[in-house]
């Protein structure tokens, strides 16, 4: 009976350890499957993409710079089989530094591959010099392009802080270091410099559409006030080129720059997150899921977060 005992046992604990690897190894499936097809859904092609292609970059959310972004498309203009660009874009800008720095990578990418932008709802401020970072732009006649303009916001809660009885003191080596500062007014001379960087910044903003798009002085005041027009607006100011949806992109780069015809259109995303966080992990949890839009989102607050730590913003932002 002990005998019959023992091999009772025996049979139990071997039968909950082939369960334990029995559920480790689906497991292990499970992310091993999930992961291949997120380096697919995502664009990480490496040796997937060998059919010709043209490649969509998606633009959208907040803008702030990303040097998976810059990867991204270093590999979309090293890829044989992309013959064509599209930049899909539907934001409403970011940090200036961040746009500019989707600018130069779009430039960069242009003088391998033939880019056209298309406008898929919002191209105001950072995302419009995302746009004529390519060299043609269609835009659907009900989205929303321009608002080209720098802003520059902080929090003034010095008559909060009078009125709970707080006083923040500082000791600074100059008048002008750490402003603003947010716990006192600001002061004139600290108004003044914040006014010459946003200015500085602005005329580089102007510069850069006057010279992407063709414009003459009287043509970029009358586009540069920052406000936002509609796609149809766009046309006759010259913001735009096209109207129409992202077949009439498509068949911009047949025609003009001589793509072949019919050729599929595949989505490159990042395949890596270079700023790590845990809006980030969310992200690619919520991608694997399949929830794109939720995803965006998850990416847009974490990009958001980091950017409110300072810096001026080429962002369209309606008051509520």
């Amino acid at each position: 009976m002990a005998a019959d005992a023992e091999l009772l046992i025996d049979r139990r604990r071997l039968r909950r350890s082939l369960s334990l690897w029995r559920v480790l190894g689906i497991g292990g499936l499970i992310v091993a499957v999930g992961a291949l097809g997120y380096r697919v859904r995502t664009g990480a092609e490496g040796g997937f993409a060998v059919r010709p292609q043209i490649a969509r970059i998606s633009v959208s959310g907040f803008i702030a710079g990303s040097e998976a972004t810059a990867k991204l498309m270093k590999r979309v203009g090293d890829a044989d089989a992309v013959k064509g660009v599209i930049v899909s874009i539907n934001s409403p800008g970011g940090t200036t530094t961040g746009s500019e720095e989707i600018f130069r990578n779009l430039r960069a990418l242009a003088a391998k591959k033939p880019i056209v932008a298309f406008v898929d709802g919002t191209a105001a401020s950072g995302a419009y010099i995302t746009a004529i970072a390519a060299d043609h732009i269609v835009a659907r006649e009900t989205s929303l392009v321009g608002s080209i303009g720098v802003l520059f916001q902080y929090p003034d809660v010095s008559g909060l802080l009078d009125k709970v009885g707080v006083k923040v003191e500082s000791v600074k080596s100059s008048p002008l270091k750490a402003e603003p500062s947010g716990f006192t007014p600001t002061s004139p001379e600290a108004r003044a410099a914040l006014a010459a960087v946003v200015g500085d910044t602005y005329a580089w903003f102007k510069g850069l559409v006057a010279e992407r798009r063709g414009m003459d002085p009287g043509q970029l005041a009358t586009v540069s006030d920052g406000r936002v027009f509609s796609g149809r607006q766009s046309l006759p100011l010259k913001l735009v080129d096209e109207l129409g949806s992202e077949r009439q992109a498509a068949a911009w780069l047949e025609s003009a720059r001589g793509v072949q015809k019919d050729l599929p259109i595949k989505d490159w995303k990042p395949s890596t997150e270079s700023n790590f966080s845990l809006w980030s992990a969310a992200g690619i949890g919520a991608d694997l899921l399949g929830l794109d839009g939720l995803a965006a989102r998850l990416r847009t607050v974490g990009a958001e977060a980091q950017a409110s730590q300072g810096g001026l913003l080429a962002l369209w932002r309606p008051a509520p």
